[in-house]
């Protein structure tokens, strides 16, 4: 009886085994749309309009903009960007379609992982990324959502969420060497010197001047 049981257990350990690979290079729901290359060119404008226009209002010798400052309360310019516009942009970084790869973190060495297509959405105060790298020779996608915030100048990250392909990893087992590898990325962290707090409101990104 107690080889049955083995055997059973073997074969459930196989197939949960078969199951996680199988849902490893599964592609997952994708976190946005897709957007042509006119949409791209539209919203790219848009974004650098916008950060111009928030540049201009926190210069310390500019005017400032209405449009940055409708709280009277609170008088401090602010910028709001779309998913659509942060997007936009990343696609431009990689040539829109077809470009060449990204390195995350290019002065860490070969080792580090080459991101060949990625996507970003912000949802509520939640922002999602997903990303095309490759683990063992296969091309896989990440998924991981979470708050941005800002302390003492530097933009920080607490993850909700973390999918290799279609499965779900726990954010505990992850958090940590994230956060590790944060912290010896810190200057390239660290906010523009206008830029006071950054956060994800109302599925928009929103930089408040400092």
């Amino acid at each position: 009886m107690k080889l049955k049981f083995d055997r059973i257990i073997s074969i459930v350990t196989l197939v949960a085994s078969v199951i996680a690979i199988v849902l490893v290079v599964e592609r997952p729901a994708p976190v946005s749309h897709g957007q042509d290359p006119a949409a791209i060119a539209q919203h790219a404008q848009s974004f650098d309009q916008k950060m111009a226009e928030f540049e201009q209002a926190t210069h310390p010798r500019g005017s400032g903009s209405a449009t940055f400052a409708t709280d009277t309360a609170n008088p401090k310019a602010e910028v709001r960007l779309s998913s659509d516009e942060v997007s936009a942009v990343l696609a431009q970084s990689m040539g829109n379609t077809g470009g060449p790869a990204l390195t995350p973190i290019s002065d860490v060495g070969s080792v580090a992982p080459t991101i060949k297509d990625q996507q970003v959405s912000f949802d509520g105060d939640v922002v999602h990324g997903q990303f095309l790298t490759q683990i063992a020779g296969k091309d896989v996608w990440i998924t991981i959502s979470g708050h941005i915030g800002e302390k003492n100048g530097y933009a920080t990250f607490d993850p909700t969420e973390f999918k290799v392909g279609d499965l779900n990893v726990p954010v505990s087992m992850v958090n940590p060497a994230l956060q590790k590898k944060l912290a010896e990325q810190r200057d390239r962290l660290k906010l523009p010197d206008n830029v006071g707090n950054v956060k994800i409101e109302n599925s928009q990104l929103v930089m408040q001047q400092r």
